[in-house]
């Protein structure tokens, strides 16, 4: 009986570990933009094209992308972006600070910012 109970502890406090709450998934997202805005400024530079960026009541989308079916979707249904936004990313090497907000619409006390001084790459700060 002992065991069953220490077996049933241990795979309930695995089953917490794996669990993803909602501020890892708004992690995941304001990470996974990071990257997208970076890749996408890449592009507009090695283009020459301008590239936007825009919030979507249903997700987001970038426009002036050469190519491919770029990703329009949060992973997390519940992240939310500063409604209206619209980030410039190219093609000149510098370009103005921008930031965005995320959020998660279940606990919007949870908000982090994807921000750029428009030298270096777009990284993910807290609020």
């Amino acid at each position: 009986m002992v065991v069953v109970a220490i077996v049933a502890l241990a795979s309930a406090g695995v089953g917490f570990a794996i669990r993803d709450n909602s501020q890892t998934l708004l992690t995941r997202d304001a990470d996974r933009l990071a990257a997208l805005l970076d890749a996408a400024r890449a592009q507009s530079r090695a283009s020459g094209v301008p590239v936007r960026w825009r919030v979507l009541p249903e997700g987001f989308r970038f426009e002036g992308l050469a190519g491919g079916n770029p990703p329009s979707q949060w992973l997390a249904a519940d992240t939310i972006a500063t409604p209206g936004a619209v980030l410039v990313l190219g093609p000149e090497p510098i370009i103005p600070p921008q930031e965005v907000r995320l959020a998660s619409s279940q606990q919007p006390a949870q908000i982090l910012r994807v921000v750029t001084d428009g030298v270096r790459p777009f990284k993910v700060l807290p609020p």
